[in-house]
């Protein structure tokens, strides 16, 4: 599928069935291979949904309420684009998949520049927000936009710090959900000298379910990640798996073995994490960096739903052969001895009845 822009009815369309109950952005992207327009995969959706096991249909949002989601961007100003559309940030589109969509708000120039993301520990010493707002701004010198997720200690300091050459704000809620709510100032700057960008919905309220979905964004949207403090168990290291899973580069920044918040940092390191100093270890590596490779969109076989036999028997296999443990969806083809193209289909029937769960890089659990 090549870019274009959406009409406003497929645009209509596109935002129902990202919004849909169960649709998630891999389920997304193999409804749109397999039915080639939002509108058919639409009307597929509670079919396949009874089909998996469903009682009844999954939650579709209305006409109206697309329509009122559309109206409340437009009233403060925020721009919707599709992942099919020219303007989606190119290596957020690289992703394997990408979101279905993005709301964005401020300077859209922001989004077509190398980027960098700065993250960290929310509890930040002081040392650590130093560090951090001058290494944003070196690199904003340097032309790249700094992007991160407008928490609490590293991420604030790093838009501070950028703010001169342009930065960008992930966010877990919608792009008017500000949060934390003390951060009312820097987003206001934020939209005004930068972009704020969220997949969530308008006025959707940041949960704790919804940040691991912000750090995919966060580290989608840059050519590399630089950590500059987080402990063992933190955010901002499930932000830098993110990033070597998307074969973006990793950095961080070492500290102190007696402080907490350095043992992240140094475990990276250990890991093969680029040692960070100075903004120039950064741009040493980025610069040498040709950029991440575009993705042509994944071709899957088109599927005849009119009532195939043989992918309404492999329900009960299928289901017997998923575990808690992400499964390659060809090993479960081969198990199965079926074509990869039914095993897909018998899972997103799986997935919209709330029975399975596909994932990013091919793989599936058992939900």
């Amino acid at each position: 599928m090549k870019a274009r822009a959406l009409t406003d009815r497929e645009r209509i369309d596109w935002l129902r069935l990202a919004r849909a109950g169960a649709v998630g952005p891999v389920t997304f992207a193999h409804l749109i291979a397999r039915y080639r327009s939002p509108s058919r995969a639409l009307n597929a959706l509670p079919d396949l949904a009874r089909r998996g096991g469903r009682a009844g249909s999954p939650e579709i949002p209305s006409l109206a309420m697309a329509e009122a989601e559309l109206a409340a961007g437009a009233a403060v100003g925020a721009r919707l684009i599709a992942a099919c559309e020219p303007g989606f940030p190119r290596l957020l589109g690289a992703l394997d998949p990408p979101p279905p969509l993005i709301w964005t708000l401020g300077d859209p120039a922001c989004l077509e520049r190398r980027a960098v993301a700065i993250v960290g520990a929310r509890i930040s010493s002081g040392a650590g927000r130093r560090f951090a707002r001058t290494l944003a701004a070196e690199l904003g010198e340097a032309g790249y936009v700094v992007v991160s997720g407008m928490a609490r200690g590293i991420d604030a300091a790093a838009h501070e710090g950028a703010l001169a050459f342009g930065s960008a704000a992930v966010l877990a809620g919608g792009v008017d959900d500000v949060y934390p709510p003390e951060h009312g100032e820097l987003y206001e700057s934020l939209k005004a000298k930068g972009c704020v960008i969220s997949e969530r919905s308008m006025g959707h309220k940041a949960r704790a379910a919804d940040f691991p979905r912000r750090n995919r964004v966060i580290s989608g949207l840059s050519l590399g990640v630089v950590v500059v403090e987080a402990e063992l168990r933190s955010g901002s290291l499930i932000t830098a798996r993110l990033a070597g899973e998307q074969g973006r580069e990793v950095f961080a920044v070492p500290g102190s073995p007696l402080d907490p918040r350095a043992r992240g940092c140094n475990d990276l390191i250990r890991q093969g994490a680029t040692l960070v100093e100075e903004a120039e270890d950064v741009l040493r590596v980025l610069d040498a960096q040709p950029g991440v490779t575009e993705r042509e969109p994944p071709s899957y076989d088109l599927f005849d739903d009119r009532g195939d036999p043989e992918t309404r028997g492999l329900r009960a296999v299928v289901e017997d052969l998923l575990s808690p443990t992400p499964t390659p969806i060809d090993e479960l083809a081969r198990a199965a001895d079926a074509p990869t193209s039914a095993i897909l289909a018998t899972l997103m029937e799986l997935t919209l009845a709330g029975r399975a769960e596909l994932l990013a890089g091919g793989l599936v659990v058992r939900a």
